[in-house]
């Protein structure tokens, strides 16, 4: 009798140590995320804003992806360590958690759309160049951005006069949509809504990817002969003499077959860029875009089918140990924009370098040309 009772009593402590443990990790992780998140956005942040070679439209949309998810990493994350603190509940007001799930929701949504209104910039850039590179300004950027956050807002906004529910759900630690069985509740829309952005976004890069493919193969290059007035040499057919006017300022037309590759040294009011270093850049940065998107579509994956089985299963009871790894999932996206942006582009590594060594104090000479 007396092994049973102190077996009995071990079991409640061991439970106990359990939980603190658990909510140590948890503390430590998201702290951790939290400083990843606020450090890695802010340098790449002040990275886009200080370099004005990067002062352009692909770059001002994750310039506002940055800041989005500083926002989300300074305000919705205190407030989950907050109610692990406090044991797994929420000490603050009805009001106050409905207003941190609305932050919640509303970062979320404006990542997806931000997303899928950059697949489809990232394509005009490849399949029709002249007129991106024409209408794609700092007020289209301006007006996109405007456009992605009233859509985000008006996914988010629903809730709170009562179509779907806004609290605290225990077992994720956050307020956030209460999904509940699909008769008791109206969240289907709401998530239905994310996983068809998604959706839609891989099916523009995938057209984009079609499009690269199809066009992988050039056209030869027909032999045209040059064309002599006054023993100055010009045309396709051209070659020593174009080639020196055209590095001299003085070339018109088509760039010279010799030069194909070559970047002009940058002249006070005057710039050449190069088809094929455009599409270089191009098709770099919409690297650089769908591995944003492809993690965020495999950090979300596990917490969107947890929402499906609640909304579509009644009553069914899902693993703690799985939902506290697919919400922590979700809350690593918030990290790991900045790290994949320095990864996939080489571009913003070169820049992040080069700012690096001018606040050290040592400069490197740039070289006029770059053979590509």
């Amino acid at each position: 009798m007396a092994n049973s009772s102190e077996f009995g009593e071990s079991g409640p402590s061991f439970q106990n140590y359990a939980s603190a443990t658990a909510s140590a990790f948890k503390l430590a992780s998201l702290a951790l995320i939290t400083g990843a998140s606020l450090l890695g956005n802010a340098v790449l942040c002040v990275l886009l804003l200080k370099d004005s070679s990067l002062h352009r439209a692909s770059y001002y949309f994750l310039l506002d992806l940055c800041l989005a998810e500083v926002l989300r990493s300074a305000v919705c994350f205190p407030f989950v360590m907050v109610s692990i603190g406090s044991g797994s509940a929420w000490p603050y007001s009805t009001l106050s958690c409905k207003l941190v799930a609305f932050a919640s929701v509303l970062f979320c949504f404006h990542v997806a759309f931000l997303l899928f209104c950059v697949s489809v910039t990232r394509y005009m850039a490849i399949a029709h160049h002249r007129f991106y590179s024409k209408r794609m300004n700092v007020c289209t950027c301006v007006a996109v951005i405007c456009m992605v956050w009233t859509l985000s807002a008006a996914m988010a906004f629903p809730p709170v006069f009562g179509v779907g529910t806004y609290r605290y759900v225990r077992e994720e630690d956050q307020c956030i949509f209460e999904h509940r069985y699909v008769k008791a509740n109206d969240t289907l829309g709401f998530v239905l809504m994310l996983a068809v952005i998604v959706g839609a976004t891989h099916a523009v890069y995938m057209k984009m990817l079609c499009f690269v493919y199809n066009h992988r193969k050039m056209k030869p290059t027909q032999l045209v002969p040059a064309i002599s007035q006054n023993w100055t040499f010009h045309g396709p057919g051209a070659t020593g003499q174009a080639a020196a006017n055209w590095m001299a300022g003085f070339g018109r037309g088509p760039t010279p077959p010799t030069l194909v590759g070559v970047r002009q040294a940058a002249h006070a009011g005057h710039r050449r860029l190069l088809v094929l270093d455009e599409f270089k850049t191009e098709k770099r940065i919409g690297k650089m875009y769908y591995m944003i998107t492809l993690t965020f579509l495999i950090l979300w994956t596990p917490y969107l089918c947890t929402c499906y089985m609640r909304i579509f299963v009644r009553g069914i009871s899902i693993p703690q140990l799985y939902l506290s790894a697919a919400v922590w999932m979700t809350f690593v996206q918030a990290g790991a924009n900045p790290i994949i942006s320095f990864l996939f582009n080489k571009e913003l590594r070169m820049r992040f370098r080069g700012c690096l060594l001018c606040c050290l104090g040592t400069q490197t000479p740039m070289q006029p040309l770059c053979v590509i």
